[in-house]
């Protein structure tokens, strides 16, 4: 039976993978074999020698240590796509709370709902919150992945013109964007003719403050942004001097900021994008399929630290190796498992940066000397064996 430690409360569907005659699933599983996460800090954890993957249920993964997992032999995995449809739907408010300008009348009205005129009051007042229909409008969506596709699509079905943006747009969500989306491979051309921008992008070095002073140089003036990526996506600096000038007109984020908070023309939600059972659900679904599939067979997919490799059942004795990704790794691995006179029946090899994995299915099962002396090379990390 495999033992699965998890580190937070998660939605009980797992049982719809992770059978509970070959899964022990609990906080307080010992020796664990795999980690379910959701947001619980990992980067001080120590990292446990049974370990051999770590599941985050969710996307982000800055609350995993991923070089260090990786280095250690333990392969981390995301749920990319599984909430989509959740935070699809909160752009959906997000938009209409740009437009509408719904923030602000709620609080007007609260403001003044001891008023026993109320009613008259509001006929007078309610002009001060008039906003423009979507409809016709052209929105702009940097990153079509699985958010962004869903966003762009729903826009269009919302009768708006739709541009978007990505550079490493995958083959599945290229099939998936509709027809009436516009794919623009410049991004200033995004940022020129959008009413309304959406950013659908991983924080990364080279994304990091990609929102600045030159980026709002070039949106139209009284343009609306909409952050439901990452908050520091956005210059601050820059973001609050569009606000003040009425440059941009409105910011709808789901990241809180503390140096936004009061800044005219900014509406923040707490991070309500995934906040969904059914995205909850699909996330724990999601994981523990991989999960599943990594323990059993070998076969990684979706991870965020080693290389995906797609695999068939396990037929023949498989010796999986997590190492690094340098010259002559594989010669020798073949030179020992020669040596042992075994055959390789079939091999996959793949490399994500600084990190490799090698998969071969064998003619017979390995001597525990072969094995050892493939463990015992320096840029192994890990050796597992799986048998039929």
């Amino acid at each position: 039976m495999f033992k699965i430690k998890t580190l937070n409360p998660i939605s009980p569907v797992y049982r719809d993978i992770l059978a509970a005659d070959k899964y022990l699933v609990s906080p307080e599983a010992e020796q664990a074999d795999a980690v379910i996460v959701r947001s619980a800090d990992m980067k001080e954890l120590p990292i446990e020698e049974n370990w051999l993957c770590v599941g985050r249920a969710g996307v982000g993964v800055n609350n995993i240590p991923l070089d260090k997992m990786a280095e250690k032999g333990v392969v981390v995995f995301n749920t990319p796509g599984a909430n989509a449809n959740a935070v699809k739907e909160l752009v959906v408010a997000g938009l209409l709370l740009a437009s509408r300008r719904i923030a602000e009348g709620i609080r007007w009205t609260l403001d003044n709902a001891e008023d026993p005129d109320l009613t008259k009051l509001v006929e007078k007042g309610k002009k001060q919150f008039v906003g423009p229909e979507l409809k016709g409008k052209t929105l702009g969506v940097i990153g079509l992945g699985a958010i962004g596709v869903l966003v762009a699509n729903v826009g269009a079905s919302l009768g708006m013109k739709v541009m978007g943006y990505d550079p490493y747009i995958s083959v599945e969500h290229a099939w998936n964007l509709s027809r009436s989306v516009k794919h623009s491979t410049d991004v200033s051309e995004v940022l020129r003719e959008s009413d309304y921008l959406t950013l659908h992008i991983p924080l990364t070095d080279g994304t990091r403050k990609m929102i600045d002073d030159a980026a709002i140089a070039q949106m139209k003036y009284g343009a609306a942004l909409l952050n439901f990526a990452r908050d520091a996506l956005v210059d601050n600096q820059a973001l609050t001097e569009a606000l003040e000038s009425g440059k941009l007109r409105a910011y709808i984020s789901d990241f809180p900021v503390p140096a936004l908070m009061h800044v005219k023309n900014t509406v923040f939600l707490p991070h309500l994008g995934a906040s969904t059972p059914e995205s909850e659900d699909n996330c724990v679904r999601m994981i523990g399929e991989q999960i599943e599939d990594y323990l059993l067979k070998g076969e990684i997919r979706n991870s965020v630290n080693y290389p995906n490799c797609a695999l068939g059942a396990v037929t023949l004795p498989r010796l999986t190796v997590l190492h690094k990704n340098v010259p002559n790794v594989i010669g020798t691995l073949t030179s020992i498992l020669a040596e042992a006179g075994l055959n390789i029946e079939n091999m996959v090899n793949q490399s994500r940066g600084a990190y490799a994995y090698t998969v071969l299915d064998l003619s017979d099962k390995p001597s525990g000397a072969a094995q050892s002396a493939i463990e015992a090379l320096d840029a192994v990390y890990r050796v597992r064996l799986l048998v039929p």
